[in-house]
């Protein structure tokens, strides 16, 4: 079912089967995106502004309080967590949430999501704490593309974070890569053939509107399409592989010659809200039912106020009741969130 359809058909959907976390539109939602700050050690173009203000440190929720929230979660159904950012890894003591985390009985896997400066020096102590599986954002392995993108130097140090995270025997090291037209088309055939070559899962993500400098414009977004045939004009044909996890949002395929795999997330171009299963808890305790929501619910005034579990609990039903059909990209109904993707937590 298309985006566009579910949108103009949002009030003729059947309720949902019973459960806390399924939308009206039968979605059940099992992973949960917790950033833990909106600080960064980094200015993405595609993410942050030079110049940025941060949240004062009191208005974040605090470890524990991240982890009372997701424990509420887990009675609800959630079984995963990413951590995410900002750049998780600035946070100090990352490790010790990670230890919180994994001691929950229902949660099934703790991941994280990092641009890697911080990796090298912190993978050790990460993966003993429970850390099963990394992302890692890395959109061009040349020093000059990697500045004219991030703003920062840096590149050598991911490269790093990526050998000691190998290292430490995380189950899984993901490179994303986000793609954007007229500026990283040059990047894609090196990526690939590092990531083949490292025995890392590659994948490429559309260039989404979220940047804090607003000049997202679809003329801008390198689509997954054009990416794969980008790659396929030099490293062969790709081969689509079967779907095992109904909600992940990427579309993955097989080199020919048995040498990996990469994957594609087209969220302008091939929408994936139909079976999206994410719900997300912003740095500064707001609940977030998708990327581009307008609405936000506060968990942290909840529990600081001196709400119950029951009213954190009642507080998530009530955020993924609300959930759309679909983020609305390319339509009429479409408007952009007031945050950045640092600030919402990637």
């Amino acid at each position: 079912m298309s985006v566009n359809h579910m949108i103009a058909n949002q009030e003729k959907v059947a309720a949902p089967p019973a459960g806390a976390l399924f939308d009206r539109f039968g979605r059940r939602h099992t992973d949960l995106r917790v950033s833990v700050t909106d600080r960064c050690n980094l200015r993405c173009t595609y993410c942050m502004p030079e110049e940025v203000s941060f949240r004062p440190r009191e208005e974040l929720l605090t470890y524990e309080e991240i982890a009372r929230v997701v424990s509420v979660a887990t009675q609800q159904g959630i079984r995963t967590v990413r951590l995410t950012g900002g750049e998780p890894l600035v946070r100090t003591g990352l490790a010790r949430l990670v230890r919180l985390l994994v001691a929950l009985p229902l949660l099934e896997e703790v991941a994280l999501t990092t641009n890697g400066l911080l990796l090298a020096e912190q993978a050790e102590e990460l993966a003993s704490a429970g850390l099963t599986r990394i992302n890692v954002s890395l959109d061009s392995l040349s020093p000059e593309r990697f500045v004219e993108i991030t703003r920062r130097t840096g590149l050598e140090q991911v490269l790093a974070g990526l050998s000691r995270a190998r290292q430490c025997g995380f189950r899984a090291i993901r490179i994303n890569a986000v793609s954007v037209r007229g500026l990283t088309e040059t990047e894609i055939v090196p990526l690939a053939e590092f990531c083949r070559a490292e025995g890392f899962h590659l994948r490429f993500i559309e260039f989404m509107p979220l940047d804090a400098d607003a000049a997202w414009a679809n003329e801008s977004v390198l689509t997954g399409a054009a990416v794969r045939q980008i790659l396929e004009e030099t490293c062969g044909p790709l081969v689509p592989l079967a779907v095992t996890d109904s909600g992940q949002p990427a579309v993955d395929y097989a080199y020919a010659d048995g040498s990996g795999r990469v994957g594609f997330i087209n969220p302008v171009s091939q929408p994936f809200c139909d079976r999206c299963d994410r719900l997300r808890l912003t740095a500064d305790g707001q609940f977030q039912n998708c990327l581009f929501s307008q609405a936000e619910w506060d968990v942290r005034q909840v529990i600081r106020s001196g709400g119950d579990d029951d009213q954190v609990a009642q507080l998530l039903a009530a955020c993924v009741r609300a959930k759309q059909a679909g983020h609305g990209i390319g339509t009429e109904q479409f408007k952009r969130p007031e945050r950045a993707m640092y600030q919402i937590g990637g």
